[in-house]
């Protein structure tokens, strides 16, 4: 099966995920934030192909070319870019840039809450950690 028609819209669970990055205006911040030397144009674009590729089900790096498919870059607000081109870039972090990534990711997090995102004044806990286990783990040292 090939799905080559240009007015339908692979993974139509983008929409939101590209609309939520737009009014976060996370491509700017990233380009902002984000300093490469080599490779280092356009950050903003390689991240958002990123996020969006592993939103759709990618795990490698040429997934991101589910994103070509029909008209679903169209919907993206961002321009895709290919997978050599997102492997290069990832091949250029360093320590430093990972750090730069976590003040995007905080930065994020700040605008989203203002923009109501947040629990308000209440307590939040988010739990990464999918492992359900009956008592807690005790490690003895």
């Amino acid at each position: 099966m090939v799905f080559d028609d240009p007015s339908l819209v692979a993974n139509a669970g983008l929409i939101l995920v590209a609309t939520l990055t737009a009014r976060l205006g996370l491509e700017a911040l990233v380009d902002a934030t984000i300093r490469l030397g080599r490779g280092g144009f356009a950050p903003g674009r390689k991240v958002l192909t990123l996020v969006h590729a592993m939103v759709a089900g990618g795990s490698h790096i040429d997934h991101t070319d589910v994103l070509r498919a029909g008209a679903t870059a169209r919907i993206l607000g961002h321009r895709v870019m290919a997978p050599s081109t997102v492997g290069s870039f990832l091949r250029a972090f360093t320590f430093g840039h990972v750090r730069q990534l976590d003040a995007v990711i905080a930065e994020t997090i700040r605008r989203a809450w203002a923009m109501g995102a947040g629990p308000g004044g209440r307590r939040l806990v988010i739990d990464i950690d999918s492992t359900v286990c009956q008592e807690p783990v005790r490690l003895s040292v």
